[in-house]
């Protein structure tokens, strides 16, 4: 996370912003491919673990073969695709310095074996989740970290094109991730046998899943790009970098929860295919429960020092970046139901109504921002639109749907709003009052906050989120482990 962020702000400054914009332009029209990738990525960690779950050697192979083979075949298509309209769509349409162009066309050349190499290696991520190594999953990560790193030393030294070298660069770090995945999966899960050829029957069942996540993440991937479109058309570019900002921010705090998750969802797929469904239920509540703690660990610190954070970590802040920002980290803790209560329909498999009801929700915001922009709304109508959205998926569609479709009971549902609003609520007065006494301009009083909101979330947690047998056992663990 901290890597994230500090090698996104010096990559802008060794690049310069006209090369900069110009790979996230050209890398975009791959990029926007992305979502392809998630949808894909979804529906084969699930359908590996589920087989995990239930057992038998031979279902696996012909599980990871089929989800091999199928991911082979959409990484040609998306690699013609792109190669093809996205070419044309470079040619014709985009606005490059004339003297930047041969320089475009090699950084959409190797955006696009990237994007490959990243669909089919898929299969053999997924492996190592379902297979809960997650050890594996954290030194690949480290790795991942430590080369960006190495790039932006790299390209800040020697007088060789700096926006080639950067995109080969990553392309090279993206083979290398690819290369350990697939040796390491040969190595340690016997069912790693590859064999052309697809099973018709899960052929289907993987279609019709990942088709349904496929749609969602597509609709809402162009109602995310449509949204900065229409900033654009009202506002000036510089309100559109400020929504930027603040997007990457807290999407780089919910790739942090989005990793423990990682870790737990596993063991909620491989309890419901095993048939123990009180078991999978249980496991989903209490790790939505620390979900939610870890965010507002991150969280309430990151609402309370936005400002000095971002004068901090760009030499410019634009003008709305705070706003937006504070909003959208409060969005995250309602995102952390959206995603955690997910992962039930995902084990189940009935992911339809999700797929339908999720993008309406957030498609309808684009008409009202519309209006109220038209009628002279300020740009934070825009944040305060999605947190409303958010909330409703967290607080009222996806209870509805884990419900109806995955058999939870309303009392378990909202237990864990319950315990969650208490312990943020406890967590809240001492941190408030030290912002609001002592301010947070200073390097005293911005260390004082940290310090409080840290340690007030972690007591709050301690004494209310946690169960006595958990506390127990956490004093256990840590005992074991010091003595």
């Amino acid at each position: 996370m901290l890597v994230t962020l500090y090698t996104s702000r010096v990559i802008l400054q060794v690049l310069g912003i006209d090369d900069y914009g110009l790979y996230q332009t050209v890398g975009g029209v791959v990029g926007f491919l992305s979502f392809i990738s998630n949808a894909l990525a979804t529906a084969t960690s699930r359908f590996i673990t589920f087989v995990l779950g239930r057992g038998g050697e031979k279902d696996l192979t012909n599980t990871f073969s089929t989800t091999l083979t199928t991911h082979i075949l959409i990484g040609l298509g998306v690699a013609l695709l792109a190669e093809t309209m996205g070419l044309w769509y470079v040619y014709n349409k985009m606005v490059i310095p004339e003297e930047r162009f041969d320089v475009a066309l090699v950084v959409f050349h190797f955006s696009i074996i990237t994007a490959f190499i990243s669909i089919i290696q898929i299969p053999f991520n997924a492996q190592v989740i379902a297979h809960e190594k997650m050890s594996v999953f954290a030194y690949i990560g480290i790795y991942e970290a430590v080369s960006k790193l190495g790039i932006v030393y790299l390209i800040s030294i020697g007088n060789w094109d700096k926006l080639i070298v950067y995109a080969l660069l990553l392309f090279l770090v993206s083979l290398s991730m690819f290369i350990f995945y697939v040796l390491y999966c040969k190595n340690y899960f016997l069912e790693t046998s590859f064999r052309l050829g697809i099973d018709k029957k899960l052929f289907k069942e993987i279609f019709c899943f990942s088709g349904w996540s496929l749609f969602a993440n597509g609709a809402i991937a162009l109602s995310n790009q449509g949204i900065l479109l229409l900033l654009n058309l009202f506002f000036a570019p510089a309100v559109v970098t400020a929504r930027s900002i603040s997007l990457q921010v807290s999407n780089v705090a919910g790739q942090f929860v989005q990793n423990f998750r990682t870790a737990a969802n596993p063991q909620i797929v491989k309890r419901f295919a095993a048939g123990d469904l009180q078991g999978s239920k249980n496991l989903l509540l209490d790790s939505t429960k620390y979900s939610y703690y870890l965010m507002l660990i991150i969280a309430l610190p990151l609402f309370l020092l936005s400002e000095p954070l971002l004068n901090l970590w760009l030499v410019e802040v634009p003008e709305y970046t705070v706003v937006f920002l504070q909003i959208v980290v409060v969005q995250s803790l309602f995102q952390v139901f959206d995603s955690s209560f997910y992962t039930a329909l995902y084990a189940k498999g009935r992911i339809r109504e999700n797929a339908l009801l999720s993008p309406t929700i957030i498609f309808i915001c684009f008409p009202i921002v519309y209006l109220l922009f038209r009628f002279g709304a300020s740009p934070v109508a825009l944040s305060w639109a999605y947190l409303i959205s958010y909330a409703l998926l967290g607080m009222i569609i996806k209870p509805i749907l884990i419900n109806k479709i995955a058999d939870y009971n309303w009392h378990e549902i909202y237990s864990v709003y319950k315990v969650c609003l208490f312990v943020s609520l406890t967590a809240l007065p001492v941190p408030l009052y030290l912002y609001y006494s002592f301010g947070v301009n200073t390097f005293g009083g911005g260390m004082m906050v940290l310090v409080v909101s840290l340690l007030s979330v972690v007591v709050s947690v301690w004494m209310l989120g946690l169960s006595k047998d958990m506390r127990q056992r956490l004093l256990t663990a840590v005992k074991t482990r010091i003595f």
